[in-house]
């Protein structure tokens, strides 16, 4: 090739910066100050990196806007892996509005909140027979004494009492139930005891794959036997009813301007919450009388490990939830952040970061009104 053929393949060549591309930049770690500072880099980096940087971004936007319901989803063994604070943080800050959740993420976070531990399984060292014996669960990395679940059952039959007397309960009025007896009872923090004062609402979709409803279907025994052939459900002392659930947060929604979700892991938590949408457009379709509103998400962020190519629900992308109306294109002002890492490993580095980015901001507030009064002066 000649001089001249080679200038003028380099000459056709276009200026990415023209096109609005944003160029990258290496992170220095002794740039950085706090978690803020640290995700801010992360975000002008690439991989799973960028990810979590810009999830810092989505999240920020999602909780400061005025009009946007926040919903929380969780799922997976969080609180035993300790990362229940997580969740009470965010809803003493007020970020979350809804909590959605798997029965036994509750149940775990019952009992660390009753001041019962969990222990490290030492691999290689322990034997899941003689773990067994001894009664000791084992999740991964972590075992659970089944004495906590002893403990858990005598609270939960004393919350069942009380609820006796509506003669009907859902998930939500239950983890309510659970949150008033931690707050009036037991010192510390609890998910409960703080979606209890802050009137946040708490669902399990399926509730019954819990330890939680094992332990009221084992209060429901003491009371009558529902495994007796011929058993007659009217003789129940109360009776629990998950479309009240599905009605109390279909309200919530439709009362919302907007509304936005925080998702770790995937699941029945994640669909159930999401599945809104879908369930209001139908309910529009059926019975077009009640005029429901259309609402679908305007933010997202979620923390999952599932790769998408399973094919499974608990991987599947916003992008691909819009197809199913459940979310705003981002063509349309939808902002979204996948992160596609174990969440004890993202979702600390996520909440710090917050939490120092608005305390940053708060402290250039004062600044700025200090400069205000002496300029004034």
């Amino acid at each position: 090739m000649s001089d001249n053929q080679e200038s003028r393949v380099i000459d056709d060549l276009e200026d990415p910066e023209e096109y609005g591309f944003s160029p990258l930049q290496s992170l220095d770690p002794e740039a950085v100050s706090d978690c803020d500072d640290l995700l801010g880099a992360m975000s002008r980096t690439a991989f799973g990196g960028r990810c979590l940087g810009e999830g810092l971004d989505v999240l920020e936007a999602m909780i400061d806007d005025p009009d946007c319901l926040v919903v929380g989803t969780f799922s997976g063994a969080m609180t035993v892996a300790k990362m229940g604070t997580l969740i009470c943080t965010m809803i003493d800050k007020g970020w979350l509005d809804v909590v959605v959740s798997t029965g036994a993420l509750m149940a775990h976070g019952f009992i660390e909140s009753m001041g019962m531990k969990h222990y490290k399984y030492r691999a290689g060292e322990m034997d899941d027979k003689e773990l067994f014996k001894k009664g000791f669960n084992r999740v991964y990395d972590t075992i659970e004494p089944e004495s906590n679940f002893v403990r858990a059952e005598e609270i939960i039959c004393s919350v069942m009492s009380e609820l006796e007397r509506d003669k009907e309960f859902s998930s939500e009025t239950f983890l309510r139930a659970v949150g008033r007896y931690l707050n009036d009872n037991v010192p510390g923090r609890g998910i409960l005891k703080s979606a209890y004062r802050m009137g946040t609402p708490v669902y399990v979709p399926a509730f019954t794959d819990s330890e939680l409803a094992l332990d009221v279907a084992s209060w429901y025994m003491q009371k009558t036997d529902p495994l007796a052939e011929g058993f007659d459900p009217s003789s129940l002392p109360c009776r629990f009813d998950p479309f009240m659930d599905l009605f109390s947060y279909t309200r919530k929604i439709c009362d919302a301007k907007r509304i936005g979700i925080f998702t770790i892991g995937g699941g029945v938590p994640r669909n159930w919450a999401q599945q809104v949408a879908p369930f209001l457009e139908m309910v529009g379709q059926s019975v077009p009388e009640r005029k429901l509103p259309i609402r679908r998400f305007h933010y997202g962020v979620r923390i999952c490990p599932e790769p998408v190519h399973w094919g499974g629900l608990s991987g599947c992308t916003y992008r691909e939830g819009i197809s199913w109306g459940k979310f705003v294109s981002p063509e349309k002002g939808g902002m979204y952040a996948e992160i596609p890492c174990d969440a004890t490993i993202a979702w600390p580095l996520l909440i710090k970061g917050l939490l120092d980015r608005k305390e940053k901001k708060k402290q250039a507030r004062k600044r700025a009104a200090v400069r205000a009064v002496e300029e004034v002066s």
